[in-house]
């Protein structure tokens, strides 16, 4: 039962020995040709105003070394949105919902981070190890616990990530499955469900590549 429950997330579709789940990675890419138009649409409008806003606080949360780390972030966070709101539309693979996609994005980050803190400031990083008025006696305990959390910060942003993908899907797809065998007077119950379920994932879907992107710029403001 759990692996036909879990098989709306198999990457299995293929052509010519090829899987094509994948390339619903890039169908965002099919947004950008509408800026090349010379009037521009309120879509465009309203997607460059959010660009500027997220410009600006992660501006605010770099301070004045971020030289154009924030086109990297915004990036990254057009890249999470498009994959997960696509994802909703049927037929098309989610690919934020596989730790392959949000470990690839999270872990290269991370160790980039980790390794420019290290090299150039390496004792700020040492300072970060021991929190300001930690007693003596707990310093190396604290050593270890600040260690461990740096580490698995790929990890938790991977997981939350894809988590709260899988969540609205399976609550999705558990309901859905339910149509044919739902008694028909409770059946706009379940489509009134099924649409606030949906508005509930498209609001999940912006909340995520959000939190993504904020952690992430979080994780670089601290080695500087």
């Amino acid at each position: 039962m759990m692996s036909n429950l879990f098989s709306v997330f198999d990457p299995s579709t293929s052509t010519f020995n090829l899987p094509i789940n994948w390339t619903s990675t890039f169908l965002g890419l099919m947004f950008i040709p509408v800026s090349m138009w010379l009037i521009p649409s309120r879509h465009l409008m309203m997607w460059n105003l959010l660009m500027t806003k997220l410009h600006e606080e992660f501006k605010t949360l770099l301070g004045n070394k971020s030289k154009g780390m924030t086109l990297l972030l915004v990036s990254l966070f057009s890249l999470i949105l498009f994959n997960n709101s696509l994802g909703l539309f049927p037929y098309v693979f989610t690919s934020t919902s596989h730790l392959t996609m949000t470990l690839t994005l999270a872990l290269p980050l991370w160790m980039s981070f980790m390794l420019f803190g290290w090299i150039n400031n390496t004792n700020h990083m040492f300072e970060h190890l021991v929190p300001q008025g930690t007693p003596t006696v707990l310093m190396p305990f604290m050593v270890c616990i600040e260690t461990i959390s740096n580490m698995i910060r790929p990890g938790t942003l991977a997981v939350r990530l894809t988590a709260n993908m899988i969540a609205g899907h399976l609550l999705l797809t558990l309901l859905g499955n339910n149509g044919p065998t739902i008694n028909q007077s409770l059946l706009w119950m379940l489509i009134t469900a099924q649409i606030l379920l949906l508005m509930l994932e498209s609001a999940v879907a912006v909340i995520q590549s959000y939190v993504f992107a904020v952690l992430t710029t979080l994780y670089s403001s601290e080695v500087n």
